[in-house]
């Protein structure tokens, strides 16, 4: 009887773990379809938005926003732009 007993634990425990196991397999085997991320587009600014200068393209700076790249003419523009991008597009 005893052994009886163990048998069925036994069997018991292996067919929750393989249904477990089955269950996580399906649920990583789905293949979920996203939309392809559209390129972001130049926004062509030949002035920095945030100082009003213009840029040098040799040491200009972008900044993606929206859909958008946008040009600046250093590293602590983008930082003011983060700050409001919207008062800077206008």
């Amino acid at each position: 009887m005893k052994k009886m007993y163990c048998v069925t634990i036994s069997l018991g425990l292996l067919l929750l773990t393989c249904g477990i196991t089955a269950a996580d397999a399906a649920s990583t085997n789905k293949t979920t379809l996203a939309e392809p991320k559209a390129k972001a587009q130049d926004a062509g600014n030949k002035i920095c938005p945030v100082m009003g200068t213009p840029i040098d393209e040799s040491t200009k700076v972008t900044y993606e926003y929206n859909g958008k790249i946008y040009n600046f003419c250093c590293p602590m523009c983008v930082e003011e732009f983060k700050k409001d991008p919207v008062k800077y597009i206008k």
